[in-house]
């Protein structure tokens, strides 16, 4: 993982243990076989798309709020 990127995304998703699980959540899903919502470059691994799908909001944070 790129430290750049995670600073990036925690600008994004200010709290750090929700970012743990959104990333965690995609990584699984990508490796899987989902495809990528970004680009692949070379050298980038699972981490990095997700953390690049949060930087670019492609994928958020949804809260389930009580009715």
């Amino acid at each position: 993982m790129k430290a750049e990127l995670v600073e990036q995304a925690a600008l994004v998703v200010k709290d750090t243990p929700i970012l743990i699980n959104m990333v965690s959540k995609r990584v699984k899903q990508l490796t899987s076989g989902r495809a990528p919502l970004v680009e692949r470059r070379a050298g980038m691994r699972e981490a990095d798309i997700a953390l690049m799908e949060i930087i670019q909001g492609k994928i958020k944070a949804q809260f389930l709020t009580e009715v």
